[in-house]
């Protein structure tokens, strides 16, 4: 809030009584102006206070200045900010009130713009990007900058010509070595390298310590980075700090991991992006298999094909379009050498597990009478009833359970037309003539370790390091589902998959079961060329008005058809819905996007502004 009519420095909220704290300075203010942006929920304004006097005489007015985390009275209560502007002139006719404590640094100017970019593009509050950007512990002075240090020169000068140009996606297969792109960029200077793991960012700040440079890893190292040297971390790095920056790598960029899932729904890779235009620096986006919006955004760098293809494993696609689609089951003929290890050279991979995955969790997911045939389904919602473990009926809507007896002709007997995890691991312990492990994201580390066969869903894939075979029990599941980015996904399925089986050398291969082998995705990995994904995909996406080729926002909560009737319907801005509560806003592109739904003014209560939205 920068107008005197609105009180700069002094807001009384309904409900605060006004107490000793909010004694204000006399007018006009004498000495140093700074303005804040408070981290309350509620407000998303700029104030201005004075630095106290006081601080000046003790020296904690030095320690004031842009991106500084202090704490000020605000409508009678006291509440964390940060300073995000430094001497200015306030408003006429204004009293301010002095800053009430002095906390540690924070993000910088250009940072700080950054995240109001932020805030707008995905329709947020910058105080929620400048929590992320700023440091956990309180740094009141930063370490003494690094030493320089030699970086080691790679064989591969690919990488080197991949910082050439100011916006470069390089294809790598899923095993290739990132390293000689991070050591290419430090070699330009400070650089910053987001991750979507903290696995990856571990792995890679051990191989590259070991070459003798200085790294920091965000959040931990948060002093460090803003020091200088080379900044790693997951999503979170992208706001990191960062001394002289001089270039960006954002590895697997197609990954989901970058998106955080809280409002705003900020994608890392993107803020990353923006962040290197800015500061005039070259990008560098990896993925084995890049996305649209990338490919939209920069030139793709291949390697050449016989290094791509030994980065990819063998994949085995088993043709199910012959099997009777209910009697076959999902556990076909091909598999039982697999599970039992009756592949040509069992010895290579003789203490590596066989991984299967299904994303189906409980026993089963649909169920038909053996007598009359019906569905069993919910007789409010009439979606598909689930069976539970303990061999009762479930509905997915809102848990109500019955007994396992067909509502048509009280038959206690059913087929089961589509098994989950837990149903599936019976029959593949029957078939494998050995123990298999069911894999969740709640498995105990202890109850993982040391199985010949795993099965779960494909969290079973972020919670075992290695595999001799990953077999993929339903694939078309994933292909055929109801989303936008369905291709893509399974193909990050694959991606994901192939690490775990390693590279095309070490004998280990991926398993698909499917009755479209002829699909995009399979063919892409089958010939270790994403291209062939890519190019029909952009075709889809161009006919259907989808992102890349627009920009989509999801609304929902309990006043998104208020929000969405005060939106009306603007020139060049498709509204779509309502579906299931919630509504789509699409625009031509992210900028006319962001300014519509900025443009409206909220209504109080609970909604949800979902930008870009991953599962559409």
């Amino acid at each position: 809030m920068t107008g005197p009519a609105e009180g700069q420095g002094r807001l009384p909220l309904d409900g605060d009584a006004p107490g000793a704290d909010d004694q204000v300075a006399a007018e006009p203010p004498v000495g140093r102006v700074v303005r804040v942006l408070p981290d309350v929920a509620a407000i998303d304004r700029t104030f201005d206070y004075l630095v106290p006097a006081a601080w000046e005489a003790d020296g904690r007015s030095d320690l004031v200045r842009v991106g500084s985390q202090v704490r000020v009275v605000l409508a009678g209560r006291r509440v964390g900010a940060w300073v995000v502007e430094d001497d200015v002139e306030p408003p006429p006719g204004v009293s301010l009130r002095p800053l009430a404590h002095l906390g540690g640094l924070g993000p910088d100017a250009d940072v700080i713009q950054l995240a109001r970019w932020a805030a707008h593009r995905w329709a947020g509050r910058t105080a929620t990007l400048l929590t992320t950007a700023s440091s956990t512990n309180r740094v009141r002075v930063l370490p003494v900058a690094p030493r320089a240090a030699p970086v080691p020169v790679g064989p591969s000068f690919w990488a080197e010509q991949a910082f050439d140009v100011a916006r470069s996606v390089v294809r790598l297969a899923p095993n290739s070595d990132v390293l000689p792109l991070v050591l290419a960029a430090a070699r330009r200077g400070d650089t910053l390298v987001v991750a979507p793991t903290l696995a990856m960012v571990g792995r890679l700040a051990a191989r590259l310590r070991r070459t003798g440079l200085p790294v920091s890893v965000v959040p931990r190292d948060w002093a460090g980075a803003a020091a200088g040297g080379l900044v790693l971390g997951a999503r979170a790095a992208a706001l990191a700090p960062v001394r002289d920056l001089a270039a960006v790598v954002v590895l697997d960029e197609h990954d989901e991991s970058l998106r955080e899932e809280r409002a705003p729904t900020w994608n890392a890779r993107d803020i990353a992006i923006e962040r290197a235009r800015r500061a005039g620096v070259p990008c560098v986006l990896t993925s084995p298999c890049p996305s649209l919006e990338s490919l939209a955004w920069g030139s793709e760098a291949t390697p050449p094909r016989a290094e791509e293809r030994a980065g990819w494993p063998l994949l085995d696609v088993v043709d199910r379009r012959d099997e009777d689609p209910v009697r076959g089951g999902l556990l076909g003929e091909a598999l039982a050498p697999v599970l039992r290890r009756d592949w040509e050279d069992p010895e290579a991979a003789a203490d590596l597990p066989v991984v299967c995955v299904l994303n189906r969790r409980g026993r089963s997911r649909l169920l038909a009478c053996a007598g009359c045939g019906e569905l069993a389904r919910c007789e409010e919602h009439r979606v598909p009833l689930a069976l539970a473990d303990d061999q009762i009926l479930e509905c997915p809507v809102d848990g109500g359970r019955r007994p396992v007896v067909c509502a048509e002709c009280g038959s206690t007997r059913f087929r089961n037309l589509s098994a989950g995890v837990t149903r599936v691991r019976e029959e593949l312990e029957a078939l494998a003539g050995r123990p298999v492990v069911e894999v969740t994201a709640e498995t105990d580390a202890g109850a993982i370790a040391g199985a010949d066969v795993y099965i779960g869903t494909e969290a079973v894939l972020h919670r075992v390091d290695r595999a001799a075979r990953v077999v993929f029990l339903e694939f078309d599941q994933e292909l055929l589902a109801p989303r936008m980015r369905a291709a893509e996904q399974a193909m990050a399925l694959l991606v994901r998959a192939a690490r775990l089986v390693g590279p095309r050398s070490d004998g280990g291969r991926l398993v698909v079961q499917t009755r479209q082998p002829g699909h995009e995705v399979l063919q892409a990995a089958l010939h270790a060329d994403p291209g062939r994904l890519a190019g029909p995909e952009a075709v889809r996406r161009r006919l259907l008005r989808l992102p890349p080729f627009s920009a989509v926002a999801q609304v929902s909560g309990a006043v998104a058809a208020e929000f969405i009737e005060r939106l009306g319907t603007p020139v060049g801005i498709d509204v779509l819905g309502p579906r299931d509560g919630s509504w789509l806003v699409r625009a031509p592109d992210a900028a006319a996007l962001a300014d519509v739904l900025a443009s409206v003014q909220r209504p109080a209560g609970r909604m949800r502004i979902e930008v870009d939205p991953v599962r559409i």
